[in-house]
This record gives C-alpha cells, sequence and structure tokens, in this order.
C-alpha cells in the first residue's frame, strides 16, 4: 500500500509538471537585426528581414527604412497548420512583400501547402496593416482584431478571464487575454518552444498604457501564468532602446546599437510591481517608459494652447499699446 501512495504521489507531480517541465525545444537568437541608415535613400536596405529561430519558427521584421516602426512578426509551423502572429505596418506588397515571403515559408505545394491562421497582437495598424496580402489566399483565415471578433474566434465567454489554445497540430499555443495597452491585446505562449509572444504589452521600448486598471490586471494574470512554466524569451513587437537602455527619437529609420528584441522571464515577472507605481500620466522605472498617450498628448495640446494664447495676448497688447501712440500724437 505504502509502494501504490508513493507512486500515486510521484504521478501525481509529474503531470502537475506538464507543460510546466517539459524541455522547450531550443532555438537561437544570435542575429544582428537591420538597423535601418540614417539616409535611407543613400543605403537602400532589405525590407523585410527573415530569421530562423528554429526549423519551425520564423522571427520577421520589417526594416526601419521600409516604416519607422520596425515591427515584428512572428511565424510557428506545427503539423496541420501555420500560425503568423502580426502583419506589419506596410500594406503594399511591393514595398514589403509579407505574404509572398510567409507562403515561401510554408511546407507543400497547391492544395498540399499548410494553411495558415494570421492572428493578430493587437489592432494598431501597425500591426495589421499587412492583413489585405493575405485576405485573398487559399487556405489562408484572417482574424479579426476588435474585441468581439477576439473573443468569438478564441472562445473566450468571460473576458479578460481565462486561457484559450491555438492547436497547431503537435504543437499547442496558449492565448492570454492582456488588454491596457490595446483592449483586445493578446500575448501568446508557444508550450513547444517556451516563446512568449507579448506584442506592445511588453518590450524593449515606450510601454503606452491606455487603461491603467486594465493593465495592472494583465500583468498579475500574465505573471501567474508564466510563474511555473518554462520561457525560453519574450519577445514583443518593437524594439525602440539602444543596448544603453535610450529610447530612439520617434520617427526614426535608424537604430544603431540596438538593445536586444528577447526579455527574460525574470523581466515578465517583475512587471506587476512596475505598472503599479504607474502615475496614471508619464512614470519611468529603469529603460521602461510608460505613459497614457491621450493624457500625454491632451497635455502637449493644452501647453499649445496655452503658448498660442499667450503670443496672441502680447501681440493684442502691443498693436493696443501702438495704437494708444498714435492716438497720442493726434
Amino acid at each position: 500500500m505504502k509502494r501504490l501512495y508513493r507512486f500515486l504521489v510521484a504521478l501525481s507531480i509529474t503531470l502537475a509538471c506538464v507543460p510546466a517541465c517539459a524541455a522547450p525545444l531550443p532555438g537561437s537568437l544570435d542575429v544582428h537585426w537591420n538597423e535601418g541608415a540614417a539616409d535611407c535613400s543613400k543605403t537602400p536596405q532589405p525590407p523585410l528581414q527573415v530569421y530562423h529561430y528554429n526549423a519551425q519558427t520564423f522571427i520577421l521584421r520589417e526594416s526601419p527604412c521600409a516604416t519607422f516602426e520596425a515591427p515584428f512578426m512572428y511565424l510557428l509551423l506545427g503539423s496541420t497548420h501555420a500560425l503568423l502572429i502580426d502583419t506589419g505596418d506596410v500594406a503594399d506588397p511591393k514595398q514589403v512583400p509579407l505574404a509572398q515571403t510567409v507562403m515561401a515559408l510554408l511546407p507543400g505545394d497547391g492544395d498540399a501547402k499548410l494553411p495558415l491562421i494570421v492572428v493578430h497582437t493587437h489592432g494598431h495598424l501597425d500591426h495589421r496593416a499587412g492583413d489585405p496580402q493575405f485576405q485573398s489566399l487559399p487556405h489562408v483565415q484572417v482574424v479579426g482584431t476588435d474585441l468581439e471578433h477576439v473573443k468569438q474566434y478564441f472562445g473566450f465567454s468571460d473576458w479578460p478571464n481565462g486561457v484559450s489554445q491555438i492547436d497547431l497540430g503537435d504543437r499547442i499555443v496558449d492565448v492570454l487575454p492582456t488588454p491596457g495597452h490595446y483592449p483586445s491585446h493578446v500575448s501568446y505562449y508557444d508550450r513547444n518552444t517556451a516563446l512568449l509572444f507579448s506584442g506592445d504589452f511588453f518590450m524593449p521600448g515606450r510601454l503606452i498604457i491606455d487603461n491603467t486598471q486594465d493593465d495592472v490586471a494583465s500583468a498579475q494574470r500574465i505573471a501567474d501564468f508564466i510563474k511555473n512554466r518554462p520561457v525560453s524569451h519574450v519577445l514583443g513587437g518593437h524594439i525602440e532602446l539602444d543596448a544603453d537602455g535610450n529610447t530612439f527619437d520617434f520617427g526614426s529609420n535608424y537604430h544603431p546599437h540596438e538593445h536586444v528584441l528577447e526579455l527574460t522571464k525574470q523581466d515578465l515577472l517583475g512587471l506587476p510591481a512596475m505598472v503599479a507605481h504607474f502615475n496614471g500620466f508619464y512614470t519611468q522605472d529603469g529603460m521602461y517608459i510608460m505613459f497614457n498617450q491621450f493624457r500625454v498628448l491632451g497635455a502637449e495640446l493644452a501647453a499649445i494652447v496655452l503658448v498660442l494664447v499667450a503670443v496672441v495676448a502680447v501681440i493684442w497688447r502691443y498693436l493696443r499699446h501702438r495704437k494708444r501712440l498714435r492716438l497720442a500724437k493726434t
């Protein structure tokens, strides 16, 4: 009886450890990302960089010269389906042939081509502008980015609670609601590689937080999810920092000495405490700048209006003074 009890205890521990204790498939991030150029017209750049993380996982990046957003996209291959996370910032296939590149990476030809599911981390245009390149292709499904489409496709009945799954065939991808940056933002956890794709929710760059309450809850939700799971790397939607943690100028097509793309499990576990200190307007914590874009923009517009009012007041007083001088002379 004791032996049976010990066996059952050991079995329960083993089962509880799946998928947490499963060794992730290895991959490499020994890559130098295209840094763009100070003058793109004089330094031609390939519009799209494709990197093989491993045989079934690809990282794609639009060149900073193609778009200053320089977003990252991720292609995961399973045995029955492929998954593309985000479609970038450029719609024109002549400028960035994203669909052509992605379809060429998929195994099979014609009707035997591996079916593709196109999903997104969120609905900002720089993560979905390439959708039209895929929408008329056979064996390709493009999932919408608004909240209703996201909830319906992934089966979230109690948004933002719960975790959904995408079965690619011998490859399960967990889908986690992470609103805060965007109302329908989701992050993806690939069980095969233990890569977590965090979009703009968490990345080496500016963390735009439009809803503080949602963002704090999402940070805790994702930290709880990964606590007992392996995380090889956290891969976001952009790199906006240099190696010293300084932000590149907004709109810059040149990213010399970039920070690495990947963040760590420990970085992500520290996110709840970091966003808990966000003041709702603008807060910097180490290399991370958190801000509410609407409030910052509103403050900037208010400052511009105040300056204009002050200038108009000065001009009006000057003209009034000149008028008084002319009247005094007459």
